[in-house]
């Protein structure tokens, strides 16, 4: 069968089993708060937006490896993305999430996939875990590893939460870090080091500045990805945990230490903060925390005046949430071995770079010339590598398993933020009634915990 009628056949197989298995329409998600930021997904994950179906032209050519990628969707990155395929000899098909999963999980139903490889969000894994639709990936990962370094904290995460099934091999990363201007350096706690920071040493930095300048100078952009803050570097940092660790004595430490020693050193105006690079570039704060691709024209503006450097660490470890892209093989593929030779393509240093250049993911793999990069990207590419390299890096992913409500768990860790830090309301009262709240969304989704809380069999349980 030749590519062409295989891929045609496989979005006739894709067309059949959404409308064969699609569930009736779910209630409409709350709305979300008037405080989120509209562009949350695009800069999450910057081609996460769904593709059309795929056409005939963006079929692979013949003989080459079935490629499919939630990635790289819009026109525009489709084409820098097939460009940089074209000198390693491969292509690749956009797909939506849904129809790609509806297809592997059909190939491993058939026990043959027109699949070879896949390229996804980490989120995108554990359902075909679950219907050991996969191939472990061990094996390429030790090959691999033998000339290229990967992010150990991502290889642990395409564990799954098993100990011996790799279900993907990291292939790109976003994520958010910390930046400064560079007259705030000096006002650093004596013997910090701004690339390996505590919580505290943070807090005693924003008092500094706002003591030695007569100002705010720290700044957060509680207007727009805010909620990833509390989940992916908070509560993580502090408590070890997300969803399990919500309403202990951890997090309550850390919400009166955000009360009384951070609150109250940060730019009052933060609450209406959704980019942090226009108040960075506009000089009303000095210090700030936000998504790479919130932060990247400060950079790019003066690179001379801005640092960008990894987030503090906590009693837990330095929490970050990566945006994970992986690479997994289909349990039955037809051609596992040009799968592989795909993967190791894709994860070479100097693709990775180019990845990096032209569509703006950053690498998962030690050794990518920086040298050549657009100014901006090259210094978040530093801090980026720095922090999930970290040896105390804990990896918090995206919220998985919560489908249309997922605005839902962003509202619950907000509220507990707000309700302390800005209303001043008692913080155990306020952890337990939101934690109800956390624990009845999971009951009702039945979302099993994600990194960095530990695997459950059933929905996760805060303790």
């Amino acid at each position: 069968m030749s590519i062409k009628v295989r891929i045609l056949s496989l979005l006739v197989i894709a067309a059949m089993l959404v409308v064969a298995c699609a569930p009736a329409a779910p209630a409409p998600a709350p709305a979300a708060p008037a405080t989120e930021a509209p562009a949350e997904a695009a800069t999450e994950a910057p081609t996460e937006e769904a593709a059309e179906a795929p056409t005939e032209e963006a079929a692979p050519a013949p003989g080459e490896v079935v490629f499919f990628s939630t990635q790289f969707s819009p026109v525009e990155e489709q084409e820098k993305f097939r460009a940089i395929l074209r000198e390693g000899g491969f292509d690749f098909t956009a797909s939506e999430e849904g129809p790609l999963i509806d297809v592997v999980l059909a190939g491993a139903q058939s026990g043959v996939s027109e699949i070879d490889v896949i390229g996804a969000l980490h989120g995108t894994f554990p359902p075909l875990q679950r219907a050991d639709a996969l191939m472990n990936m061990i094996d390429i990962a030790e090959d691999l590893m033998a000339d290229r370094e990967f992010t150990q904290a991502f290889l642990e995460t395409a564990l799954l939460g098993t100990e011996d099934f790799l279900y993907y091999i990291p292939w790109m990363q976003a994520t958010y870090i910390m930046a400064a201007h560079v007259d705030a350096l000096e006002y650093l706690p004596e013997g910090a080091d701004v690339n390996a920071l505590t919580w505290e040493q943070f807090g005693e930095w924003c008092r500094a500045l706002a003591e030695g300048t007569g100002s705010p100078k720290c700044g957060l952009p509680h207007a727009g990805l805010f909620h990833r803050f509390l989940q992916g570097y908070a509560w993580p940092s502090w408590t070890g945990g997300m969803v399990t660790t919500f309403k202990n004595d951890d997090a309550a430490a850390m919400l009166a230490w955000m009360r009384d020693s951070l609150w109250p050193y940060v730019n009052p105006q933060s609450i209406n903060y959704e980019f942090m690079q226009e108040p960075l570039l506009a000089g009303e704060v000095w210090v700030a925390f936000d998504h790479t691709a919130r932060l990247l024209d400060a950079f790019n503006s003066d690179p001379e005046s801005f640092i960008a450097f990894p987030a503090p660490s906590g009693p837990y470890g330095l929490g970050f949430m990566p945006v994970i892209v992986g690479l997994g093989i289909p349990a039955h593929a037809r051609n596992p071995e040009g799968a592989a030779a795909l993967i190791e393509y894709l994860t070479r240093p100097e693709v990775q770079g180019k990845v990096l250049r032209e569509l703006g993911f950053f690498p998962v793999v030690a050794g990518v010339d920086t040298s050549d990069l657009p100014p901006g990207i090259a210094i978040e590419a530093e801090a980026v590598a720095a922090q999930s390299n970290a040896p105390n890096a804990l990896p918090a992913l995206l919220p998985v398993g919560l489908g249309a409500r997922g605005g839902e768990i962003n509202q619950i860790f907000r509220n507990a933020f707000d309700r302390v830090v800005l209303n001043g309301e008692d913080i155990r009262t306020v952890l337990d009634e939101e934690g109800a709240n956390l624990q009845a969304l999971m009951d009702e989704t039945g979302a099993p915990c994600w990194a960095p809380d530990p695997p459950s069999d059933g929905p996760c349980q805060v303790q």
